[in-house]
């Protein structure tokens, strides 16, 4: 039985729209929400619905799905091909009675890098799984809003070009992304094969919402005086929206850039996830450096342009997100079941607190802010250090010379097979044999952590789903 919808039958075509700004409050989108809703229902893990007996509910509901993207589609004149594309990809997957979905012609049509504007909006609907979400190829309608402050687009057309880089806000969506995922990624999408891919999109404003209410909770628990700049962000969200667009920027486009190891991610290849923590580290680190570097050559200069104001601004901020986002965030959300991010987020933590620049005396955090940049920066240093080495070296070398810097830093698991050396056989193996050895939590939690994570289970919990408004 078809789940019910707020208008089941489809007389003619839904009222057309023509405001973008208004969509996600009419009809059209509504009975197409509701009606990917019900659809999801009938699908499995790969998208298809494989019972015959739902294939007419899930007619009515694609027939929906088509009818509000017509009528909204005036409303989003710059998406035309793709919506376009969106309606035959539907109509072809309907006709092929629901078996695995392809929407690679509708996903190549669209293009939300080639409309960075700040304030343009998208609609969206793919079958797709969600990074942090949900891990089955369901479909999801979005309706979306760019990010593309002027500092950024200025940032982006000099030293920091990133053409594929897409900011997005959420506007509305369905349950896939009433979750944690912040990201759109392209090959997420159900199809055929594999295009090259044209851009990433991640949703600064839910980046935002998560890092104000938590850091704000963090800060109370742990009795830490924020500085005047770091409070700011706490009660602005547009001010931590920019700010996080600006990290992300410089964070995405250094994923290819420096002395890598070829592929720092291996792509397609598994590796021990703490490979994956000092990559992620890596470019949140050179976020960090290089907005060091952009405060120190613009607050020399009493010329500055309005936008280099902003810029000079975020610069400060984007210190303070990557350090709080990291520690209090990162560390000590989701699973410890291989959670490289989380394992970032520690020995961040870690490394300041060994450099003397981060103190817990008194059950009170304090940071020694005049020092904190020079310590942050070596760390940066320790990584790309590893990483150019490592160019000259076999890939299991590299490995190990990476597990040496984590715990020379972070206390192995004291069950770890590593931390005591792997045997003969495991070395002169096949990398497999190094990743199975890895435990899920190789680098567990520190008391310090253990305590802050039980404290703060609730606040984390608590941003699934969060939206710009609920911070």
């Amino acid at each position: 039985m078809s789940t019910p919808l707020r208008n089941t039958a489809i007389i003619g075509e839904p009222e057309v729209v023509e405001d973008a700004a208004l969509a996600e409050t009419t009809d059209a989108w509504l009975t197409l929400k509701d009606a990917a809703i019900a659809l999801r229902g009938l699908q499995i893990k790969d998208g298809s619905v494989p019972s015959a007996e739902h294939h007419a509910a899930a007619r009515e509901h694609v027939a929906a799905i088509i009818a509000g993207i017509r009528a909204l589609a005036p409303a989003f004149p710059h998406d035309a091909d793709y919506l376009a594309a969106s309606v035959l990809d539907f109509e072809r997957w309907a006709t092929s009675d629901f078996g695995v979905p392809d929407f690679l012609d509708s996903l190549v049509a669209f293009q939300p890098q080639q409309q960075r504007v700040d304030g343009i909006r998208h609609l969206i609907v793919f079958p797709m799984y969600t990074q942090n979400g949900s891990p089955d190829r369901l479909v999801e309608a979005l309706i979306v809003e760019a990010i593309w402050p002027e500092f950024i687009a200025e940032l982006e057309a000099g030293d920091y070009g990133n053409k594929l880089f897409v900011s997005l806000r959420l506007i509305d969506f369905t349950p896939g992304y009433d979750t944690n995922s912040a990201v759109l990624f392209p090959e997420t999408v159900a199809m055929r094969e594999i295009p090259t891919f044209t851009w990433g999109a991640i949703f600064q404003d839910r980046e935002a919402a998560r890092y104000r209410r938590v850091v704000r909770a963090a800060s109370e628990i742990t009795k830490l005086d924020l500085p005047a700049e770091a409070a700011r962000m706490l009660d602005g969200h547009d001010l931590t929206e920019k700010t996080f667009v600006m990290w992300d920027i410089i964070h995405d486009r250094t994923h290819m850039r420096g002395d890598l190891p070829f592929d720092p991610f291996m792509i397609k290849q598994r590796m021990p996830y703490f490979l994956y923590s000092l990559e992620e580290l890596r470019c949140d680190l050179t976020a960090f450096r290089e907005s060091v570097a952009i405060e120190k050559r613009l607050s020399v200069r009493d010329d500055l342009t309005a936008t280099e104001q902003q810029t000079l601004e975020h610069a400060g901020l984007v210190q303070y997100a990557v350090i709080f986002d990291r520690i209090f965030r990162f560390a000590i959300t989701g699973s410890r079941v291989r959670n490289y991010d989380g394992l970032g987020g520690q020995l961040l933590f870690a490394w300041l607190h060994q450099h003397g620049v981060l103190h817990w005396t008194d059950t009170q955090l304090t940071f020694d802010w005049a020092e904190v940049p020079d310590a942050v920066i070596a760390l940066s240093d320790a990584v790309n250090e590893l990483y150019w080495r490592s160019i000259d070296r076999p890939k299991k070398a590299h490995w190990l010379a990476a597990y040496e810097l984590v715990r020379g830093v972070l206390t192995p698991n004291p069950a770890s097979i590593w931390a005591r050396g792997l045997s003969d056989e495991v070395l002169a193996g096949l990398p497999k044999g190094y990743t199975d050895m890895v435990l899920d939590d190789e680098f567990p939690l520190s008391m310090f952590f253990e305590a802050l994570e039980k404290k703060m289970r609730p606040v984390i919990e608590s941003t699934a789903g969060i939206r710009a408004t609920d911070a």
